[in-house]
């Protein structure tokens, strides 16, 4: 396996769903990306733990040929902080995600900035967590077409209700180039808290006006922040 550092654009990108989600929701943005001419694959995270859905990004990381984009929506940013170091993987790009440091409590650190609504809307059962329907559709899913919105509420991933106690032990945006898309009007995660986690990493960062999902109601604007990353390029200010 060859470090990819030699700033060769990226020919590839790996994309890394969150909680509640499965790979599909990245469906919008792959058709773009391919077009553009790269080779994408979509990782389905089981949720069971950290340690397991970062070994399911690295077999897909294991299968590149090349320099890659790893991009991850929502808790797989907890997730491409650890698997970012991957000698394949040239930039990072987060989604309306999490951005831990090494260590980190990130629950602790979340709890300084203003509550979400859609964590009032989980529903545990038999170990595992998923949002209710209300909470899915009108929190996470919001501003996607309502038909749209529950075909993504019917493949929402149950996660391990200890998922989001799993921590870091690396921070790869300390070391990999990042770019960022805060969602303004996010009820899953504080867009103040987004802003604080794209601030810290230095990221290249750009504001959609959307809720969670901002790649299924922006896929254009999100492909082309990946492809800025593939491509090395900052965002047009």
């Amino acid at each position: 396996m060859s470090d990819t550092s030699s700033g060769e654009p990226a020919r590839n990108v790996v994309l890394v769903h969150g909680a509640y989600a499965d790979g599909s929701s990245w469906s919008d943005v792959i058709p773009l990306l391919q077009r553009a001419g790269l080779t994408v694959t979509a990782v389905q995270n089981p949720l069971t733990s950290l340690a397991d859905d970062v070994a399911a990004t690295n077999r897909a990381l294991n299968r590149q040929d090349g320099p890659t984009v790893l991009a991850g929506h929502s808790w797989a940013g907890t997730v491409i902080s650890e698997a970012g170091n991957h000698p394949m993987v040239t930039a990072l790009v987060y989604v309306a995600a999490r951005a831990p440091d090494a260590g980190e409590d990130y629950a602790a650190l979340a709890a300084k900035f203003p509550t979400p609504p859609a964590n009032a809307g989980l529903v545990h059962h038999d170990g595992y967590a998923q949002l209710s329907e209300s909470a899915f559709l009108s929190d996470f899913a919001g501003g996607v077409d309502d038909a749209r919105a529950r075909a993504l509420y019917a493949v929402q991933g149950p996660i391990a209700d200890d998922l989001f106690k799993g921590r870091t032990t690396t921070a790869a945006w300390r070391d990999k180039p990042c770019y960022y898309s805060i969602s303004t009007q996010d009820r899953t995660t504080a867009p103040e808290l987004e802003r604080f986690l794209a601030d810290r990493m230095n990221a290249t960062t750009i504001e959609v006006e959307s809720s969670h999902l901002a790649m299924v109601t922006h896929p254009e604007t999100i492909a082309d922040l990946i492809l800025m990353a593939a491509r090395g390029t900052p965002a047009s200010a």
